[in-house]
């Protein structure tokens, strides 16, 4: 007999919740970012564009989100995967445009779930990075009651 899955993913709560975290790692950071939560289905789900951020790095921080939600690794992964030689050599000229630096990271659940990814664009590749570490952080704390 036929079994359907059941898709997990995240809450339009939970994802302001990861994004408002996310930018406050920002403002810490004194970082003016474009931030990105898409869902398990790799679609956007939230997203909040700092004053002053730069245009240029709206569509970086989509993008960033959707192929690490596509790929389920980070985009730092993807990356190191896509240089010349690598199993993904050219890879992001795929799906209508990917994103492979630092700055893009999966959403999961503590049992390893991928429920979202979340995308940051505006600073170093360092910084995003961070950014995007502190949604990640929140969601495993929040998913966890804490």
């Amino acid at each position: 007999m036929a079994e359907l899955t059941t898709v997990k993913d995240l809450s339009d709560d939970l994802a302001r919740h990861v994004l408002r975290t996310a930018t406050g790692k920002a403002r810490e950071l004194d970082c003016k970012m474009n931030v990105a939560v898409v869902g398990s289905d790799g679609n956007l789900k939230s997203f909040f564009r700092m004053e002053g951020a730069w245009t240029g790095s709206i569509d970086i921080a989509i993008k960033k989100a959707k192929t690490a939600r596509l790929f389920n690794m980070s985009t730092g992964e993807v990356g190191k995967l896509s240089q010349p030689g690598g199993s993904f050599y050219q890879i992001e000229h795929s799906n209508g445009g990917l994103v492979t630096f630092p700055g893009g990271i999966p959403l999961k659940t503590a049992q390893g779930d991928i429920v979202g990814a979340i995308g940051a664009s505006g600073d170093t590749v360092e910084n995003e990075h961070k950014v995007a570490l502190a949604g990640v952080e929140y969601l495993l704390k929040a998913l966890k009651g804490e």
